[in-house]
């Protein structure tokens, strides 16, 4: 019979400390766009000005992308296929190593040349509840993989059939990074948004390709590093069963996060007070303390109360992270909402109004799906400044957020708009002048920006319009 040590009290204690303090953080990073890269990194400039310098900056988006926390539930899958192997040499973990960045490279290229054929950048794709699904039920079976529920394997029947075209798990290795590369796509960032833009404006397939198989590779270095240098890692122990719980929690709660997205009447639920946050904290602590990370509690001697009490704990972890994050949530909307007029999803009634009052127009394309757009929330709308300046506007939020494409008319009225102003990614924010005079695609903001620019921008809407060789769309 197997006998498990219990984990020692001050490990576990403090596991359970370093978990309090993640997840009361969380609400902080799903505000601040803790899932995504902060800014283009001037990406934008870069693909107008046609630099070669673009694939570069494109590379270093996908970098950094890579190191941001919606994409640490990939690494677990990394290492199980590459790190868990007991035998096998440096070039045969690099060679797959390399299938699975390839992988991923080959999804985000047909994300590029997609959205050169058909005008329309990746978005609300993870809205679609087919593809929420599929991908909730990828993080539950990595999750549970975790757990020791199945080893993360091909079976052998089909890893004998791989052996006859180049190698056992070759093939496997590939088709993984495809799905690795569905599963990343809504963690990225503005990077990744400005890419898409520009290449569905643009139109052009190779070009396409090629800036999104850049990002990819940057998204992928990481992957690459971890799966061909992982076969050095020490030989598992109890250490290693704590890491496999901790990669476990995160995989199956990333997955409910992912599932309350398909029940946008769940938003309700969430407070953005500070003591919801500290009661989410709280919750993952004792579950930490109850046994969530592995070891078992020294005063639980029975088997069955272990188990009891490890799965209790790993659903408060679970839902503390979850909830936590709903906390950013709805943070990120009444800041949001807070000081600024915004008419939402009033289009029509904006142009009337301003028309009436003579009057300048900011339209702001946003969803609680994107991350940069509550960054941009952070960075520029909730500032005292650029509030003030926005009371001589009228603002309109064309919010396309889960809750409101819920219902078909709404969705069809916001298509509209959209396909009216040729929105292809978000954030989008377009200005209108005092004459109806909508001002050129350069002066839109399509990434995060701080308060000094975004001023900037407002304080030009009455001049931009003036020079004859400007032209500016008349949208009255």
């Amino acid at each position: 019979m197997e006998i498990v040590e219990p984990m020692r009290t001050f490990t576990r204690i403090f596991l359970a400390a370093a978990a309090f303090g993640l997840v009361l953080a969380l609400p902080e990073l799903a505000t601040t766009g803790g899932s995504g890269a902060g800014s283009d990194l001037g990406l934008a400039r870069q693909l107008t000005q046609g630099s070669l310098a673009a694939f570069a900056v494109a590379f270093a988006g996908g970098v950094l992308t890579s190191l941001t926390p919606c994409v640490y539930p990939l690494i677990p899958v990394t290492v199980s296929i590459f790190g868990a192997k007991e035998s096998g040499s440096r070039a045969h973990a690099m060679a797959l190593s390399g299938l699975y960045v390839l992988g991923i490279a080959v999804t985000y290229s047909a994300l590029g040349a997609s959205a050169a054929l058909t005008g329309r950048a990746f978005g609300t794709v993870m809205q679609n509840p087919m593809v929420l699904g599929l991908v909730v039920a990828v993080f539950l079976a990595m999750a549970a993989s975790m757990f020791g529920a199945f080893e993360l394997q091909l079976p052998a029947s089909l890893q004998a059939k791989l052996s006859s075209v180049g190698g056992a798990g070759y093939a496997g290795s590939f088709a993984m990074g495809l799905v690795a590369g569905l599963i990343a796509a809504p963690c990225t960032g503005p990077v990744l948004a400005a890419a898409l833009a520009f290449v569905a404006t643009k139109g052009s397939v190779a070009f396409g390709v090629g800036i999104m198989f850049a990002y990819a590779l940057g998204i992928g270095l990481l992957f690459f590093l971890i799966g061909a240098f992982s076969v050095s890692l020490p030989k598992s122990g109890p250490w290693m069963d704590t890491v496999k719980s901790v990669f476990g929690v995160a995989l199956l709660a990333m997955a409910l996060i992912y599932l309350k997205d398909l029940f946008p009447g769940t938003k309700a639920l969430f407070s953005a007070t500070q003591g919801a946050a500290l009661a989410a904290a709280a919750a993952a602590a004792a579950g930490v303390l109850l046994g969530a990370l592995g070891g078992r509690a020294s005063v639980l001697r029975h088997p069955v109360g272990q188990k009891l009490a490890r799965g209790a704990g790993v659903a408060l972890v679970a839902l503390g992270a979850v909830y936590a994050v709903g906390v950013g949530s709805a943070r990120s909307t009444a800041q949001s909402d807070e000081g600024i007029a915004w008419l939402v999803n009033q289009e029509t009634e904006g142009l009337a109004l301003a028309r009436a009052d003579r009057k300048p127009i900011i339209i702001d394309f946003w969803a609680d799906w994107c991350a940069a757009c509550k960054e941009l929330d952070h960075t520029a709308w909730s500032d005292p400044r650029v509030r003030e300046e926005a009371k001589r506007f009228v603002t309109i939020k064309m919010d396309n957020s889960a809750d409101k494409i819920a219902d078909p008319r709404t969705s069809d009225a916001l298509d509209r708009v959209f396909a009216k102003y040729g929105i292809l990614g978000q954030p989008s924010v377009v200005f209108i002048d005092n004459r109806g005079r909508e001002l050129p695609a350069a002066a839109r903001v399509t990434a995060v920006v701080d308060a000094d620019e975004m001023l900037k921008r407002m304080r030009a809407v009455d001049k931009t319009c003036t020079s004859s060789a400007m032209a500016c769309l008349v949208r009255w």
